[in-house]
């Protein structure tokens, strides 16, 4: 049995949570609702995130960070992006004060404004800077409310570390969930990030009545944004790109109800304003923060992201949806591969 802390009481935290806690390991969930956390511990539901759905009855939750790590083996981020590093920084003061090493997974798909950095960077420069081969990020087509309910899935881990790699691949994997593991860390975590910004563009093309082909041609056109930036600003492998972390979490996220991102983007192209869309999301939209961080990467190192950046015009200048496709559309010309 394995130690875990899960630091997240939302969808995805409680999700993950609960199937670990199938495989029989002790599970701690860190939160800082105290409503979710008592509904957790004593209903052994999370309605606000899980309709009709029940937790492992040996989950508990708390808002207590100290306690959540006490011995633990493995600490699980399941945060926004911005809460990372903050987070990070707590987490470090406990594990100086008790003298564990756990190993550090992120489930968490974004790139921080400002430092433009992935969330395994955060992560080592804040917990582990001397020991980089302890971070793990598990990414890849799949949500929490399809996991919930035992929908096949395959995801990636990704490690510098094979043998950490393959050790979250060993106590994650069960009979409906395969994880696969990937030495490219990297790239990994760029396409969970970039990939909810394309979402939100593949949702706005849905609430313009746009049709299969438009669909098709922004995925496409996406993914080719996602690997020039993984290649060329963080030197990612482009084969990560055609793999469960890249085409696979594209294609989930770009066409499913249950992406935020999409369901986001949806309601822009419907004429919605994006401060309602936040107002009554419920939960974070991960691509509008990201989308900060590519427009900046895209402004100091003139990256050519030409849907990430209109996702941007729309989100924080705003631009209309109906300006941003006649200037896609009206762009010069130009070869289809190329980095």
């Amino acid at each position: 049995m394995t130690k875990i802390a899960v630091l997240g009481a939302g969808s995805w935290g409680t999700v993950l949570g609960s199937l670990l806690a199938d495989k029989g390991n002790e599970v701690i969930l860190y939160g800082n609702n105290a409503q979710v956390n008592q509904e957790i511990n004593t209903e052994h539901t999370n309605t606000h995130y899980m309709k009709d759905w029940q937790v492992n009855e040996t989950v508990w939750a708390t808002a207590n960070l100290k306690q959540a790590l006490n011995n633990v083996a493995i600490i699980l981020f399941v945060l926004p992006t911005q809460a990372i590093r903050s987070v990070a920084k707590e987490v470090k003061l406990v594990l100086n004060q008790s003298n564990l090493q756990p190993l550090v997974v992120t489930a968490t798909k974004g790139i921080e404004p400002g430092s433009k950095k992935l969330i395994s960077e955060i992560l080592t420069e804040e917990i582990y800077p001397e020991n980089p081969e302890k971070i793990v990020a598990i990414s890849g087509p799949s949500h929490a409310e399809s996991v919930a309910q035992k929908d096949l899935t395959a995801i990636t881990c990704a490690s510098i570390s094979k043998e950490n790699a393959q050790r979250v691949q060993t106590i994650f994997t069960n009979d409906y969930l395969r994880l696969y593991t990937n030495s490219d860390l990297i790239g990994v975590e760029v396409a969970g990030a970039v990939k909810n910004v394309i979402a939100i563009a593949a949702g706005i093309l849905a609430g313009k009545g746009y049709g299969d082909n438009a669909k098709a041609a922004l995925m496409t056109r996406g993914l080719a944004e996602i690997t020039r930036l993984g290649v060329n600003c963080y030197q990612a492998q482009p084969m990560t790109f055609s793999g469960l972390a890249g085409i696979g979490d594209l294609i989930v996220t770009c066409t499913s109800i249950n992406s935020r991102n999409w369901r986001c983007g949806k309601q822009l192209g419907e004429g919605k304003s994006f401060a309602y869309i936040v107002e009554n999301m419920g939960q974070v939209i991960e691509g509008a923060t990201t989308v900060k961080a590519i427009h900046e990467i895209c402004q100091e190192k003139a990256i050519d992201m030409p849907i990430s950046e209109a996702v941007y015009r729309v989100l924080y200048e705003k631009s209309s949806v109906a300006t941003e496709i006649t200037k896609m559309m009206d762009r010069k010309p130009k070869q289809e591969i190329r980095l």
